[in-house]
């Protein structure tokens, strides 16, 4: 089965694009906030564009 990139709406804190990431990649979804929240605080707010971005372009994983 292929894998595809989803957002995932079951346990999800704002968007469920971390979750539909960590999903996909197999790591833990705490890594993948840090991450984010790496990224938001340590240049600029890059971290808060993407997630946008990702929100917005990402499909929500069908049920």
């Amino acid at each position: 089965m292929e894998k595809k990139l989803y957002r995932i709406e079951q346990g999800k804190m704002l968007c469920g694009v971390c979750m539909g990431i960590s999903d996909y990649l197999d790591i833990d979804v705490t890594v993948i906030r840090l991450l984010f929240a790496a990224l938001t605080v340590c240049s600029a707010g890059t971290g808060l564009l993407l997630y946008g971005a990702a929100a917005i372009i990402m499909p929500v994983k069908p049920a």
